[in-house]
């Protein structure tokens, strides 16, 4: 008995419109591989180089990351400075940003107006010329000084001081609490009704609803806010640049001046990598252990996770 032959399966000519989900994409992966990754896998390469922006890498294996945590004292007092911000920015600008959510999310004639006003220090305050006028105004004759005198109030040198430094610097960030602010309004708008008519019944008054009902309903969003002004409260340069340089003494020498002064005012390139990807590996060792900490805090609705 003959063995049929099989058909053979036709080889698929392949025509141009097949590729045109290609061309859609092609501007956005153009951009990541020239802009994106490119500079990220080059940065990691140049960390183990000593390299200068007008001369040629050259190969020095880990001396950048020993000089880093062995030699170098600014390194430390940065990365100490910046901890430190981070510690007080995060956690006012995430408390005012609920407390304003929780002021708009009242029913009141002309709220969205109040919603637009409050958010547009976010669209502004990243920027260089907002935190020039922060400085000017923090000045020793600034306007918040002679506001200060009226009221025969002495002037307070806020940034010569190291304490109050700091303090202008997290609050110009606290300022710009727009973005969390809108999560938390979104996230408070998703609460039951039914669940605050329950407790209004039983008898709970707003501390309780709030403890009780509100905050265990938006950690999903509160987590998120945390993790995200984390990150960039880390990487913060702009402020601290603009307004005291990482003055007084160095107490405002955020590790992205470091970064900064060690790549463009030194020269030195590879040292200045090195950095970058040590604060790279502390905002993902940060990242982790709040992801970690999620289970035992975070609340879902659905009962899932990430």
């Amino acid at each position: 008995m003959k063995e049929t032959k099989s058909a053979a399966v036709p080889k698929k000519k392949w025509k141009l419109r097949d590729f045109r989900g290609f061309f859609f994409i092609l501007p956005w992966m153009i951009g990541f591989f020239t802009l994106q990754l490119y500079p990220f896998l080059a940065s990691l390469y140049y960390s183990f180089t000593s390299f200068s922006i007008l001369g040629t890498p050259k190969f020095v294996g880990l001396s950048n990351y020993i000089r880093l945590f062995t030699i170098d004292p600014d390194f430390k007092k940065s990365l100490m400075v910046t901890f430190e911000y981070a510690l007080i920015e995060v956690p006012c600008k995430l408390l005012f940003a609920l407390i304003i959510a929780l002021i708009l999310n009242i029913k009141i004639k002309g709220i969205n107006a109040f919603r637009t006003l409050y958010y547009i220090p976010s669209i502004l305050g990243g920027s260089v010329a907002v935190s020039a006028l922060w400085r000017l105004m923090f000045m020793n004759d600034g306007i918040l000084n002679k506001l200060l005198n009226l009221a025969g109030i002495p002037s307070v040198s806020w940034l010569g001081s190291a304490g109050t430094a700091m303090f202008v610097i997290c609050l110009l960030q606290v300022w710009q609490f727009g973005s969390s602010m809108v999560l938390f309004l979104a996230a408070l708008k998703q609460i039951p009704q039914d669940l605050y008519e329950s407790a209004s019944i039983d008898g709970a008054g707003p501390f309780t609803k709030f403890f009780y009902i509100t905050l265990p309903m938006i950690t999903s969003i509160v987590f998120f806010n945390l993790i995200m002004q984390t990150i960039n409260s880390l990487q913060n340069f702009t402020s601290a640049f603009v307004i005291t340089n990482g003055g007084p003494l160095k107490s405002t020498y955020l590790i992205g001046m470091k970064l900064y002064t060690e790549g463009f005012n030194n020269f030195k390139m590879g040292y200045a990598c090195a950095i970058s990807w040590v604060l790279f590996g502390v905002i993902l060792v940060l990242t982790l252990l709040v992801f970690k900490s999620s289970d035992a805090w975070v609340y879902y609705e659905d009962g899932g996770d990430f």
